[in-house]
C-alpha cells in the first residue's frame, strides 16, 4: 500500500516469460509421419490432417516396393485450442513443440486456424531444450543399450562347433 504499483506498458514493454512457457504450438514437419495420433488424443478436435499414400521404390533389386504416409495438411485451430499439450505429449515422433509465442491475434476468427506452413514458422520461436543435469541418472534406455554393448560373447563349451546355433554339441557323423 505505500509503494506504487509497477505496471507493464505492455505491447511497448514485452513481459518476461518464464523460460518454457506454452504460447503456440509449432509443427516440425520432417518428423511427422502422419500417425494422427495428436489429431484422435486432442479433446477439442482442433487439429486437421490430410495425407495420401505414396510408393517408394524397392532399395535392393528383387526388393518390395514400400508405402508411406506423406503429409498434404496439417492444421491446427487455435479458435478451439484449449492450449491442454496432450498433443505434444503423445506424439512418439517429436513433432510438435510449444513455442513461448503469445501474439498471434486475428481480427477474423477464421484467421486463428494456423496451416503447416505457419506452424512451421513457430519452430524458428521454439526454445532449446534444458541440457541433462551431469549429476543426473543415466536414463534406462541408454544403460541397457550399454550393458549390452560392454558383455562379452557367451564362451565356447568343449566340444562344440563355434557359430552352431545354441551351441548343440559336436557333430555326429553323416551330419552336414
Amino acid at each position: 500500500m505505500t509503494r506504487r504499483s509497477v505496471t507493464d506498458q505492455y505491447p511497448d514493454a514485452l513481459p518476461e516469460l518464464p523460460p518454457r512457457s506454452r504460447g503456440v504450438i509449432g509443427l516440425f514437419e520432417e518428423n511427422c509421419t502422419v500417425c494422427m495420433l495428436c489429431a484422435r488424443e486432442c479433446p477439442d478436435w482442433c487439429i486437421y490432417i490430410d495425407s495420401h499414400k505414396e510408393t517408394v521404390p524397392a532399395t535392393t533389386p528383387g526388393g518390395r516396393e514400400r508405402s508411406r504416409n506423406v503429409l498434404d495438411r496439417f492444421a491446427i485451430d487455435f479458435a478451439l485450442c484449449m492450449y491442454c499439450g496432450i498433443c505434444i505429449e503423445v506424439c512418439p515422433f517429436d513433432a510438435l513443440f510449444w513455442s513461448p509465442e503469445f501474439e498471434y491475434a486475428e481480427e477474423d476468427i477464421l484467421d486463428l486456424t494456423h496451416e503447416r506452413d505457419r506452424l512451421r514458422e513457430w519452430m524458428w520461436t521454439v526454445p532449446v531444450p534444458p541440457a541433462l543435469d551431469p549429476a543426473g541418472e543415466e536414463p534406462k534406455e541408454v544403460a541397457a543399450a550399454r550393458k549390452a554393448a560392454e558383455r562379452p560373447d557367451p564362451p565356447e563349451q568343449p566340444g562344440t562347433e563355434p557359430g552352431r546355433p545354441g551351441g548343440r554339441g559336436p557333430r555326429r557323423e553323416g551330419e552336414a
